[in-house]
């Protein structure tokens, strides 16, 4: 499948009619974790964590185009070049990169 995902916990805001048919307009897939699982929900917010942490300034964005454009200089950083633990301290390009030769040589 491709597009996008949004992965979630159980909260009312997530299950309400008003955000799936905003999912539906803009063609995102909705996810949920298991109920009671934290385990599920886990990388999800281990992601937003970081990204709030690492780039959010603290009086906000003076604008909608600047926070969008932090947000994807992050996101091109966080998947291009910075190393994750889980994925043996690989970017996740890299990582990618390695299953699909790896996949293809067996």
């Amino acid at each position: 499948m491709t597009g996008v995902v949004f992965h979630s916990d159980h909260g009312g805001q997530y299950g309400s009619a008003s955000f799936a048919r905003a999912c539906e307009a803009f063609r995102v897939r909705r996810s949920m974790g298991a109920v009671g699982s934290s385990a599920d929900n886990a990388l999800a917010e281990s992601f937003f964590a970081s990204l709030k942490r690492e780039i959010l300034p603290a009086g906000g964005w003076a604008s909608m185009a600047q926070a969008r454009l932090e947000v994807f200089r992050w996101l091109a950083f966080y998947n291009m070049r910075r190393r994750h633990s889980a994925l043996g301290y690989l970017s996740p390009v890299e990582f990618e990169k390695r299953s699909s030769m790896l996949a293809a040589a067996a």
